[in-house]
C-alpha cells in the first residue's frame, strides 16, 4: 500500500495526512473483498524498512494504526471477517500488540475473508526466520536434512495457514516488489495501480481483479494443459459487474 506520503506532498498536507487518507481505502478494500467472496487478504502496512523514517512519523503511524485496529476490530467481527497478523510483531509498542491480540483472538473463529496484517514485516526476514527454524529442528533431531522440500519449508513461514496469493496489488505506479512475501509470490499475478493508496478504492480493486481474471495461468506448463474454469470466471464477472453498477 504504497503513496501516502506522495499523496500528501502533491496537495501541500503532512505525510500523516496520507497515512489518515489510507485507512479509508483499507476500510473500503477490506468491505469489497468481503463483499466479492475473496478468501484472504494480506496488508502490507508496515514494513521493516519504515522503522528507518524519522521518528516523529513513525510515531503518528503507530498511533494511527493502533487507533485502526481500535476502531474497526468490531465490525470485522461482525462480518464475519477473521484477523491475522505477520511480521516482528514484538518492535511494535506494547499497546499496539495489545490491541492485535485482543482482535485476533476476537475474531478467530470468525469464517468469512481472513485479512491478515503483515506489520513490521519482510520478505527476507520471512525467509530467514524459516531457515533458522528448520536449523534447530535438524540440530534437535526433529528433522533430517532429505526431508527438507519446498512444501515443507513453506510449512516454517508465518504463512503457513493460508495459502499463496494469486494477485499482488502494488500501488502508487512503483515497479518493485518492495521485500513483500518474496517466497510466497512466486507464480502470483502482478497488478500495478498507477494510484496512490489514499485514492485506491474499490473501482481500482475491481479492475485489477477483472483484469487477472483475463491471465492464463501456466505454472510452467504450455496452453494446451491448463484447464480453464469458464464458470467461475462468468460467476466473478457477474459480481464485478454489479458491483460496479453496470
Amino acid at each position: 500500500m504504497d503513496g501516502n506520503g506522495r499523496w500528501a506532498k502533491e496537495r501541500g498536507l503532512p505525510r500523516i495526512a496520507g497515512h489518515r487518507e489510507g485507512v479509508e481505502s483499507v476500510r473500503d478494500t477490506v468491505e469489497a473483498c468481503g463483499q466479492l467472496g475473496v478468501q484472504f487478504l494480506t496488508l502490507y502496512a508496515f514494513s521493516t524498512e519504515n522503522w528507518r523514517r524519522p521518528t516523529d512519523e513513525v510515531s503518528l503511524l503507530m498511533r494511527l494504526l493502533m487507533r485502526a485496529i481500535r476502531d474497526e476490530t468490531d465490525k470485522l467481527h461482525s462480518n464475519n471477517v477473521r484477523m491475522k497478523s505477520i511480521g516482528e510483531i514484538f518492535r511494535l509498542p506494547k499497546e499496539i500488540q495489545e490491541e492485535l491480540h485482543d482482535g485476533i483472538e476476537k475474531t478467530k473463529n470468525n469464517t468469512g475473508l481472513t485479512l491478515t496484517l503483515a506489520l513490521s514485516y519482510s520478505g527476507r526476514w520471512d525467509i530467514t526466520h524459516a531457515v533458522q527454524a528448520i536449523a534447530d529442528d535438524v540440530k534437535r533431531g526433529f528433522l533430517s536434512s532429505n526431508e527438507i522440500s519446498e512444501e515443507r519449508f513453506a510449512h516454517y513461514l508465518s504463512t503457513n495457514d493460508i495459502p499463496d496469493p494469486d494477485l499482488l496489488i502494488r500501488t502508487g505506479g512503483d515497479m518493485r516488489v518492495s521485500n513483500f512475501l518474496l517466497w510466497q509470490i512466486a507464480y502470483a499475478e502482478f497488478f500495478v495501480s498507477k494510484f496512490y493508496w489514499p485514492q485506491f478504492r474499490r473501482a481500482e480493486l475491481y479492475k485489477a481483479i477483472s483484469d487477472f481474471q483475463q491471465r492464463e495461468r501456466r505454472f510452467g506448463m504450455v496452453s494446451e494443459q491448463v484447464q480453464r474454469k469458464p464458470t467461475m470466471q462468468k460467476n466473478i464477472h457477474s459480481l464485478l459487474h454489479r458491483a460496479l453498477g453496470r
